[in-house]
């Protein structure tokens, strides 16, 4: 089959709820997104709408035309009927059609509208620094300094754009997190006040008073029975929409596990982790009462647990709506019988984008893992070893360490070589470039040209790394099984939209099915 020209392979990558002749949305320029030609396909913004995903929180709004109001797509207002509902690529563009922000989700201040753009990009900034535990060491002059602002002028932004002080914000975190804590473990209240991030005790108990009206004790009078030990770890349990194809997500990532960092058999999933500095490790293994995940993290302290737990619904794919997702697929009936049987598929995250980049430049795709040997010497050789004896020896090598790393002694040359030196650069300059607040689109330019010099090895990052739920891979393989022209494949890809990233992932399962099935076809002795 002839290979895809540049033209699709453009229209291929990004997730083009919203485009204008064949470019995504997210990719204008402020100015832009408000034009008349933007193009919106009601069909496929509905489906993401109903499945209140946040991965496409900013891509469009709908407004109601009963009561001229435009909100996020992850607004909880119930949804009004679809012949009542119009489309918009902006906010802006919502408010010159004579619609006001809903006052529950505020669409006005969502990611990727205008008003995040210049000096509200340093409040998003910020907000996901806090998020990840950026105000519990320190103070607002030392985050207002990490995103080169002053104190003053960040607390001015936090409430002109959000509303309240960063103060406020980091606060409320530190609540929920510890009353995750107060009911999922067995730790002493005490320390959950300081693992949560609190500097005090009072400040604790006075923080979940106000946020719960009770006590932390009277929270976990009503809580389940004994969570975790507090020598194997913290156990939290994440929950997640039903189904979830377990059996699947293990097939997928146990051929691809990183030697010495990852361990993974049918019943866990288990990984030397390193978060600010500090080493530990996590094992995630599905919950039999209840959807939900059992995640035991084991840290020497736990005040970027927030952190840990996140990356941990981006790897198994948590945020996603089953249910909307199959039922979506299942329309075309060439995939409706693979669906039916992996209704709770999910597109396997990562731990680290760039522990993946540095895979896809090895050779792992969504079609086969990276060559084991070079991959086990890699870590062994400029990994960080974590003093332990068994197969979780090291964590994966740092940016810093592999930009300047002799990869020869890890039996790596040529242009596998140069691929990774670049990758490890481009996250050196910068750091913030795989993390879960930015987007596929929001690729460094030169890495991204790096990325392109191996077919498949953009998408598969950008599928994995950053969870995209509308790459279809330039990689997927036989595509004539179902389509006689590539031509075909395409036009029917478009009634896949806006989850055709697991579209893919079914096809790859029923490819490697299908190739076992010849395998042993092949290899079964002839009966007369």
């Amino acid at each position: 089959m002839e290979s895809n020209s540049s033209a699709e392979r453009s229209a291929l990558r990004p997730v083009t709820l919203v485009s204008r002749g064949g470019r995504a949305i997210r990719s204008l320029p402020a100015k832009e997104r408000c034009s008349s030609d933007v193009i919106l396909d009601p069909a496929i913004c509905l489906e993401a709408l109903r499945s209140r995903d946040s991965r496409f929180d900013g891509s469009f709004f709908p407004g109601v035309v009963t009561t001229n109001v435009y909100c996020r797509t992850i607004c909880p207002i119930p949804l009004t009927r679809p012949q009542n509902i119009r489309w918009f690529p902006s906010a802006a563009s919502a408010e010159e059609a004579g619609f006001r922000p809903c006052r529950r989700c505020n669409p006005h201040i969502s990611p990727g509208t205008p008003a995040w753009f210049g000096t509200a990009a340093v409040v998003s900034r910020a907000f996901n620094l806090i998020l990840d535990g950026g105000l519990d060491g320190g103070n607002v002059d030392a985050l207002a300094a990490r995103v080169g602002i002053g104190s003053r002028h960040l607390r001015r932004l936090f409430v002109q754009h959000l509303g309240a002080s960063p103060l406020k914000i980091a606060n409320t975190r530190r609540v929920h997190l510890a009353r995750t804590l107060v009911e999922e473990t067995d730790l002493p209240i005490a320390d959950i006040a300081f693992r949560a991030g609190f500097k005090s005790i009072r400040q604790f108990n006075q923080s979940m008073n106000v946020a719960f009206d009770s006590p932390p004790k009277d929270l976990r009078r009503y809580r389940g029975s004994a969570r975790s030990s507090t020598d194997s770890g913290i156990v939290i349990y994440l929950s997640y929409r039903p189904p979830l194809d377990w059996p699947a997500l293990i097939d997928f990532l146990a051929p691809r596990a990183t030697p010495s960092v990852e361990q993974i058999d049918q019943n866990s999933y288990r990984r030397t982790i390193e978060v600010a500095g500090e080493l530990g490790e996590i094992e995630v293994r599905p919950d039999d009462t209840r959807p939900r995940l059992q995640v035991r993290v084991k840290l020497k302290r736990f005040l970027h647990l927030v952190r840990v737990v996140e990356r941990v619904r981006r790897l198994f794919d948590l945020f996603a709506d089953p249910i909307q997702i199959s039922s979506r697929l299942s329309k075309d009936p060439r995939l409706r019988e693979l669906v039916d049987v992996h209704r709770g598929l999910r597109v396997p995250g990562a731990w680290d984008g760039f522990e993946v980049a540095v895979k896809a430049a090895l050779g792992e795709s969504l079609i086969a893992p990276a060559p084991g040997d070079p991959l086990g010497s890699l870590v062994r050789a400029f990994g960080r070893p974590t003093g332990s004896d068994g197969e979780l020896s090291h964590v994966f090598p740092s940016p810093q360490v592999l930009a300047q790393a002799n990869l020869l002694h890890a039996g790596i040359r040529g242009a596998q070589a140069d691929a990774i030196r670049e990758i490890a650069k481009a996250v050196c300059q910068r750091p913030t470039m795989f993390e879960a607040s930015n987007s596929s689109g929001n690729l460094d330019s030169r890495l991204l040209q790096t990325l392109t010099t191996t077919e498949g090895m953009a998408d598969y990052i950008m599928t994995r790394a950053f969870g995209d739920p509308d790459i279809l891979p330039l990689s997927v393989p036989d595509r004539d099984l179902f389509f006689p022209a590539s031509e075909e494949f395409l036009r029917a890809a478009e009634k896949w939209r806006p989850w055709r990233s697991y579209a893919a992932l079914h096809l790859l399962r029923l490819n490697k099915v299908s190739a076992q099935s010849r395998s042993q076809a092949t290899e079964a002795p002839l009966t007369v």
